[in-house]
């Protein structure tokens, strides 16, 4: 499972052998949750959350909407396009 991006003690990940459409899991300390990419444009879309509060939630949508063109590269590299 790659790290593809890691910030504030997070750790956004894409499985290999996962499935469409394009997501992200994004993994704390307690927690983690699953945004959908939307790729190429998003916008990126909370999918299942375990247990991160809603500033967590806030704070890791910030950041992937920031990545969004560099996350959905990667997206691309391991699955094809979508």
């Amino acid at each position: 499972m790659p790290t593809i991006l890691r910030f504030a003690g997070w750790r956004v990940t894409i499985y290999p052998n996962d499935h469409r459409p394009a997501h992200v899991h994004a993994i704390g300390k307690n927690c983690e949750a699953v945004f959908e990419l939307n790729c190429p444009n998003g916008p990126v879309v909370l999918r299942e959350n375990y247990g991160c509060g809603r500033s967590e939630i806030g704070r890791i949508h910030r950041e992937l909407e920031l990545a969004l063109g560099r996350l959905c590269k990667k997206w691309e590299r391991i699955h094809g396009v979508d």
